[in-house]
């Protein structure tokens, strides 16, 4: 199951990245949390960016979320999948409250993103 996940994350990852999103950030939190089994961190330019990035997520993950917050707002989205929770951030909301450190035994996850040039 955990290698099911972590092919997940990376398609999560290479779906934003080709979004032209960046800082992307994925930590295992199962040894570490309760609330899932891993977090993913991105962000996107402005919050037309970040709602287009939750947007296409959306549309090529095909899967229906447990729940979406800030699809509105846009400047601070949370996707929950139970299992893999991402959030979209606009970089001042990033940095006003930098979620990855609320967990700082987590394990940073290698995502193998393909990057094109």
């Amino acid at each position: 199951m955990k290698n099911d996940l972590i092919s997940i994350l990376s398609n999560i990852a290479q779906i934003i990245y080709d979004k032209k999103g960046f800082n992307i950030l994925a930590l295992d939190l199962r040894e570490c949390s309760s609330i899932t089994d891993y977090v993913l961190i991105a962000e996107g330019n402005v919050d037309r960016h970040v709602k287009a990035l939750a947007n296409e997520l959306l549309d090529e993950l095909g899967e229906k979320p447990y729940r979406i917050e800030g699809l509105e707002d846009s400047d601070w989205i949370v996707i929950d999948y139970l299992d893999v929770i991402v959030h979209l951030f606009v970089p001042s909301m990033r940095e006003r409250y930098q979620i990855e450190h609320l967990w700082p035994d987590a394990k940073i996850v290698e995502l193998g993103i393909e990057v094109n040039q």
